[in-house]
Parts: C-alpha cells; structure tokens; sequence
C-alpha cells in the first residue's frame, strides 16, 4: 500500500544520491580544466574533445535506462539494478588515474559512470514512485533531487577548499596533475558510503488483483500504446536536450571569460545550493498546481540563463554570479517534476519503462547537442548557448500548446 508522506524508501534512496553527488561533484567541475591540463599543447580542440567525452558519455549510457527500467518492470526488481548501476559509477572514477596516457581515459571514466547512471536510474525512480501516493510524487521526486544537490553542494564545497591548497594563481588553474589526482583518490570514498544505503531497502512488490491478467499492467516498449500527452511530452523533452549541451560548457565559458577555476566552483557550488534548497518546494508545489506549469517556469529561465551566457563579456563577467544562481532555479523547477509527470502520464505496470524511455529521449538529444556544443564554441563562444535558448523556448511553446493534462 502506498503511504502519504516521504517513506524509509525514498529517504534511503535520498541517503545513496546524497553521498554519490558528494563524489560525483568533487570530480565534475574539475574535468573541463582537467581537459585543459591533458590539452595544453592543442588548446583549440579543448571545446570538441569536451563534446564528444561529454556527448558519448551522456547520450549512448542513456540507452541503458530504457532497457533497465523494462527489465525492472518484467522482474519486479528495482533494487538489484540500482545497486549495480552505483557500484560501476564509484569504480568508474578509477580509470581517472590513467588520462595523463590520454584523454580518451576521460572518456572511458565518464562513459562508464554514465553507463552506472544508464542502469540504476529507471528502477530506482520507479521505486520512489512506488513507495508514495500518487498526491505527493512531485514531492517524493524533489526531495530525491533536494538530496541529489545537496551532496552536489557539498562535494562542490570540499572540491573549492581542496583546489584553494592546489591553486596556481598565474594561471588559475591547479598547478600539476597530480593535484588533480589527490581529489579523485578522496573522491571515491563518499561513492562506496552511498551504495552501502541501498541495501536497506525494500522492494515494493505491487499487487494488482482487479486486472491480474490485464496486459496493461504488463510493461510494454511499444511506444505508440502510451498516452498522446506523454508522447508530446518526450518530443519537448528531445527539442529541449538538442540544445541542453554539458554544464561543461558552462563552466568552460566561465573560466573562458576572466573567473578563475576556485571561482567557478564557487558558482557551481551557488548552482547546487540554490536547487538544494527549492526542489522539494517546486515538487510539492507541482502537486498542487500543475507539472506542465511549473516546466514551462523553468525551460523559460533556462532560456534567459543561456541567451545571457552568450552575450556576457569579460567586463561584464560578475554578472555570472547571479546568472548561475538563476540556472539552479531551473534545475529546481524542472528534473524532479519532469520525472514525477512521467510517472503520472505513464501505464500501469510501466512506470520504469516510460522512466527509460525518457531518459534515452533525452540521452539521444545529448550526443548531438554536446557535439555541436563543442564546435560551435570553437567557432563562437556564445552561439552554443543562443542555440540552447532557441531549443529550451521550441519546448516550452509544444509543451504549453499541446500537451493537456487534466488536473486532479
């Protein structure tokens, strides 16, 4: 039976995001000057290496969601999945240790955390799903990733004070790349702490005695038997990620316009604070009065984030403070609710699949959208974020014109 509140489950699974993020979040806004390092000799190809690690990585590990959250619907087993997904995440961070052989290590690292998101993502948001009301899902889902950027802040946090020891202030960036590595050693130790939460927790074995026979309780990958809303949802979700490049990009702009790395941490540690603290107020508040509103708020900032990050000088560059601030309103506004309206839209018995199909959506915008990121900015810093903005407004307009959605 499904409680009314925030269940051992998701506060356990909010427990393994948590720790993870601190992990996860000491390395991230370290690769693109970890790039950058292994680069130095060929500086104008920084952008396109960044693409394609960033691209590969997120786009072909996406195509594991669909398949694990199928498998998860047919073997009722969210649990299994999940813990395998964040066991070759935290060994991923290993292979760090080899990129001084070539930045194609990077790529092997990234691809396989990647490849550990690809299969644990589905099955566990299927279980914090199961594990509440249908009334507080967006609640359920905001705290998830309250959690998830909460250790983001934190694992930000412990990178700005490890990287301030390393900082080398002509360039503004660490001085050797053994300092690099002192933080991926640290870093994977929150990763191991994470997965030790799953274990604790407990599969909800769902009965369904009005239709036992009822094929719509069967998973199903038949994308043409799901709601028409969801199906418009999913093309808005693919328009919004062809331009939806790595937060790489970002950071990579940042430093690019006169902000040393040690300050552009301390953005991105602004970035998870801010989502920290307003994702399970924008989950509970989608409860009440809408997904499709609260997603239209937030492809609308990311819009203005990112037409502004096209446009900023290096004399206007203290204006990305607060511009970075801003993007973690967005992030607060959308990822938690557009997993939650998936889950609403999705059939019975497919919770996990329609999860997968979401991700892989967007998995299969990100390759192309990181790729073109990352020649873009070689030709133009900015035009990777005015294109960003086109997309995020083109999936506003399809989400605010045709998806109907009653509300309950």
């Amino acid at each position: 039976m499904k409680n009314h509140k925030i269940t051992r489950n998701v506060i356990l699974t909010g427990f393994t995001s948590f720790f993870t993020d601190v992990s996860s979040e000491m390395i991230y806004p370290l690769l693109q000057a970890f790039v950058r390092m292994i680069m130095v000799t060929k500086t104008a190809m920084i952008g396109p290496v960044l693409g394609i690690i960033e691209g590969i990585a997120e786009s072909t590990a996406s195509l594991l969601k669909l398949f694990s959250g199928y498998y998860s619907d047919r073997m009722k087993n969210r649990k299994g999945p999940a813990i395998f997904g964040y066991t070759i995440s935290a060994f991923s961070k290993i292979l760090l240790f080899l990129s001084a052989m070539g930045w194609y290590f990077i790529l092997l690292s990234r691809f396989l955390d990647r490849v550990g998101k690809g299969v644990r993502t589905a099955p566990r948001d299927a279980l914090i799903s199961e594990s509440v009301s249908g009334s507080i899902q967006g609640k359920a889902f905001g705290f998830q990733r309250g959690m998830d950027f909460a250790g983001a802040t934190l694992g930000a946090l412990i990178c700005y004070f490890l990287v301030s020891r390393f900082l080398d202030p002509a360039t503004g960036n660490l001085r050797d790349i053994s300092a690099f590595y002192i933080l991926f050693l640290i870093s994977i130790i929150p990763a191991f702490i994470g997965i030790l939460f799953l274990f604790f927790v407990k599969e909800i074995r769902k009965q369904h005695p009005a239709l036992p026979t009822d094929a719509k309780s069967k998973p199903t990958l038949n994308f043409r038997q799901y709601d028409r809303n969801l199906q418009i949802l999913f093309l808005s979700q693919l328009l919004f990620a062809l331009g939806n490049s790595s937060n790489q990009f970002l950071l990579l702009r940042s430093m690019d316009l006169g902000h040393s790395l040690s300050s552009v941490i301390l953005m991105y540690l602004l970035f998870n604070l801010s989502c920290t603290l307003l994702s399970t107020f924008f989950g509970s508040l989608s409860d009440r009065i809408g997904r499709k509103e609260i997603l239209m708020a937030g492809y609308s900032l990311y819009a203005v984030v990112y037409l502004s990050f096209s446009f900023i000088t290096p004399d206007t560059n203290s204006l990305l403070w607060g511009f970075w601030i801003i993007y973690g309103v967005y992030s607060a506004l959308t990822e938690g609710v557009e997993k939650a309206f998936v889950s609403d839209l999705a059939p019975e018995g497919s919770k996990a699949t329609a999860l997968g199909f979401f991700h892989t959506i967007v998995g299969i915008g990100l390759f192309p959208a990181s790729v073109m990121a990352g020649f873009l900015f070689l030709l133009f810093p900015g035009a990777p974020f005015i294109f960003g903005g086109i997309m995020a407004i083109a999936a506003m307009l399809i989400l605010g014109m045709f998806v109907r959605v009653k509300k309950s």
